[in-house]
């Protein structure tokens, strides 16, 4: 069973590839940034915030929004160009990336942009966040959902396995985690590095429920957190399988992008890259 129609799929993998734009844009201007996660993630970010979330960019602080919280904050720019490109402030103010007095820093900042959940920065806190905030949610008789999004890489902390054990005990099914299993971290492959692998049977161990997904496919994506959904008696992680740098072949499963922006005439080659794959999308569903 499918929770979206073909017209709305097509409707946002445009609008992701829309996005990657920006992102590209925004590394540009900004000389600095993490690059490949971001592109990576764009399929997600496009379905929460054009499809899954309970949210009103009119406004930004409504009580009754779902919470999204991003653990991996240095993969922050897919977040504020989905952000803008949703309607929470203006796509120009993307430039200002990383700029003195910006509202937009290399990592979020909770008191400088409505809607940020949590300043997040050092690896492994987003999921004990998350879990306080649905904790503390289900105290107060609150029908909202928190979603966590994190990175393959920060599975190597600690922390991440207390929270997960913390949130499995208390069988929060208010919280869903999305894990980018990307395979790649700044400084190699994840499984070269300090494998995490197997992590579906960690985290089943840890009593939460697991689905695994394809992350550049929305409709599969957004199927997963309908399922999610039914799920009352225990936590859902959901691990999607990305390309790092998707959408740009020259950077897509190459870790040196990690944390490199694009150079001025590679930012051209590769928003050419990106719009002739818009053009394509479009031509597939006509």
């Amino acid at each position: 069973m499918s929770y979206i129609h073909d017209d709305k799929i097509k409707e946002l993998e445009i609008k992701a590839n829309e996005i990657r734009q920006s992102i590209i844009e925004m590394l540009e201007k900004a000389g600095s940034g993490h690059t490949a996660g971001s592109l990576g993630m764009a399929d997600i970010f496009t379905a929460f915030y054009f499809h899954i979330l309970n949210h009103d960019p009119k406004n930004p602080s409504w009580e009754e929004r779902d919470r999204l919280i991003l653990s991996n904050g240095h993969i922050i720019p897919v977040r504020y160009a989905t952000m803008a490109h949703a309607g929470y402030f203006p796509i120009e103010e993307l430039k200002t990336l990383r700029k003195f007095g910006s509202r937009l820093q290399g990592h979020p900042e909770k008191e400088k942009l409505p809607s940020i959940e949590t300043t997040s920065g050092p690896l492994g806190s987003g999921l004990g966040q998350a879990a306080g905030i649905a904790y503390g949610a289900r105290m107060d008789k609150k029908q909202i959902r928190v979603y966590c999004l994190m990175s393959d890489g920060e599975q190597q902390a600690g922390n991440i396995w207390e929270s997960a054990m913390f949130v499995g005990k208390n069988k929060l099914s208010n919280l869903t985690a999305v894990i980018d299993r990307n395979n790649i971290q700044i400084n190699g492959m994840t499984e070269d590095v300090m494998p995490i692998d197997p992590l579906r049977d960690k985290y089943e161990a840890f009593n939460w429920h697991v689905i695994e997904v394809d992350g550049h496919n929305i409709e599969e994506f957004v199927n997963a957190i309908e399922q999610a959904k039914a799920i009352y008696e225990k936590p859902t992680v959901i691990i999607a399988h990305t390309i790092p740098g998707k959408g740009i072949k020259e950077m897509e499963f190459d870790y040196h992008w990690h944390g490199e922006p694009p150079k001025s005439e590679e930012s051209k080659r590769f928003l050419n890259e990106l719009r002739t794959l818009n053009g394509k999308i479009k031509g597939e569903h006509e």
